[in-house]
This record gives structure tokens, C-alpha cells and sequence, in this order.
């Protein structure tokens, strides 16, 4: 058994996934096991993997499944007590595993971290904004408002998923947004503040700019959230403040975009739940 399953999922990014692999592979800890999961690309995927294909194993779905089943495939292929996930439009600087498989010899009950990372954006490099910077430890309800973990820097115990539940297949977005608020309103993710991913926007075929009406996900994942009876008092009271704030949002956005049934439906919601 390794010490870490590294999942990258991937899905028409042949020119891409080659460059997420690799930096992988140029990791100074060496003690990981590499699945690739293919969710069904249409493009060379399987060709341009060739030449490294005895270094990761390669799990293909038949059909184009989303994200977050090509993940839950390989979590559950996985073998190693630490799972970190790779995007496959982004990349690793080399110690990146080593820093945080040190974290957590250092941490025993750590279950969850995460990197800073470089932001590229249509090939030039960008500063997050004030709301997007990441916090450390209780990180719950700085996190309601928009996610503020990312996939390709965390780094968490496999176990982890057998109590909080993998990632939710039914939402097409905002699945990452999802999974961190049921794991950070039980568990502090902390944060190490070295720069260790390089994480690429701007490609045309990214959920953000394809997927409208974000909210409405995050809806459903808050909805989630207030009826899966794990918050404490004060989370819930938060959670349901944030969840009014987003249905007035996206409610008055329904409206003025003609859509007056869905957003009466979202304008109400916030009245049928209590904290």
C-alpha cells in the first residue's frame, strides 16, 4: 500500500492531462499511486497517456459521468489512507506532496489541508481577490458564502469519506462547494501558506464559465446541509442566513430574467425553514 491515492480526473484534456501527470511524477515523495480516471473523453486522452501509462492506473467510464463521479470512482478505487485530487488543467510545483504529508506526521489528528496556490489566468498570472483568500481551521462558515477549498491542493485521510459521504453526483457544479461544508462544519481544514499548485482558468470548456446559475446548486447543497441534522446551533443559524441571502439573489435574478415561477419558488423557500 502507498501512502497516498492522487486522482485525477480528466475529460477531453489530452493536451492538458499529460502536464498534470507529469508533475506527479517529478514529486520529490515518490510513495503515491497515480489513478487517472477518464470520464469518457471523445478525444487522443488514452493515446497521449501511452508513453506513461505503466506509471498511473487508468480507469475509463464509458460515458461522460461529470466530475464528481470520475472522482468517486477513483476514491473507491483508491488504496492509500491519504487521497489528494489533481484537476487535470492544473499542475504541481515538486514538493507539494512532501509538505503535506509532513503536515500531517506533525498532526496526528489532522484529517484535511490544503496549499496556496498560483492562479494563471488565459496565461498570465492573477492575485485572488479579498473574498477568495483561503482561511485556516474553522474554516465553516467563512466558507457558505463561496467555496474556498480547492481540489487540486487538498489533501485528506481516506477515512474521512466512510462519515461525511463522497462527492454528490447529482450536482453538475458546485460539487467541491458541497463536500467541504459537510466535511469543515465537523473537522477544521488547515491551511499551508506555501504556494505549491498552479491552478489554470480561462480554458473554454471549464464548469464555471459552461454551468449558469451557480447559486442554485449551492442552494441545494445548503438545503442539504440544514436538513442533514450535523450542524450546531450557531452553524445552522449561519447556514440559513446564507441560504436566504442566496435565494433573494438568485430569486431576483429569475424575475428579471422572465423565469417568474422559479423565482417566486426561491423568494419563498427561506420562510418554510427555521434555525
Amino acid at each position: 500500500m502507498t501512502d497516498v491515492s492522487v486522482i485525477i480526473p480528466t475529460y477531453n484534456r489530452a493536451s492538458l492531462v499529460i502536464r498534470a501527470v507529469a508533475s506527479v511524477l517529478y514529486q520529490t515523495f515518490t510513495d503515491y499511486e497515480i489513478i487517472l480516471v477518464d470520464d469518457g473523453s471523445r478525444d487522443r486522452t488514452s493515446d497521449s497517456l501511452a508513453p506513461l501509462i505503466r506509471h498511473i492506473r487508468y480507469l475509463r467510464h464509458h460515458s461522460n459521468r461529470g466530475v464528481s463521479a470520475a472522482r468517486n470512482t477513483g476514491i473507491k478505487a483508491s488504496r492509500s489512507p491519504l487521497v489528494a485530487f489533481l484537476d487535470s488543467d492544473d499542475y504541481w510545483l515538486p514538493e507539494k506532496l512532501s509538505v503535506q504529508m509532513d503536515f500531517f506526521m506533525h498532526h496526528l489528528d489532522a484529517v484535511a489541508c490544503q496549499t496556496e496556490e498560483f492562479w494563471i489566468r488565459n496565461g498570465t498570472h492573477v492575485n485572488p481577490r479579498r473574498k477568495h483568500l483561503k482561511p485556516s481551521g474553522d474554516i465553516f462558515e467563512s466558507s457558505l458564502k463561496l467555496c474556498l477549498v480547492s481540489p487540486s491542493s487538498v489533501m485528506l485521510r481516506r477515512s474521512l469519506f466512510s462519515e461525511v459521504g463522497l462527492f454528490d453526483e447529482n450536482l453538475p457544479a458546485c460539487e467541491d462547494y458541497d463536500l467541504w461544508l459537510r466535511i469543515s462544519c465537523r473537522y477544521p481544514i488547515s491551511l499551508i501558506p506555501r504556494r505549491l499548485v498552479v491552478k489554470e482558468g480561462g480554458q473554454k470548456d471549464q464548469l464555471s464559465r459552461r454551468v449558469k446559475g451557480m447559486d442554485r446548486f449551492r442552494i441545494t447543497a445548503l438545503l442539504k446541509l440544514i436538513n442533514g441534522g450535523q450542524l450546531s446551533a450557531k452553524q445552522l443559524r449561519a447556514t440559513v442566513q446564507e441560504l436566504s441571502e442566496k435565494c433573494r439573489i438568485y430569486g431576483n435574478g429569475c424575475l428579471k430574467r422572465g423565469r417568474i415561477a422559479e423565482g417566486k419558488y426561491y423568494l419563498e423557500l427561506p420562510k418554510s425553514i427555521s434555525a
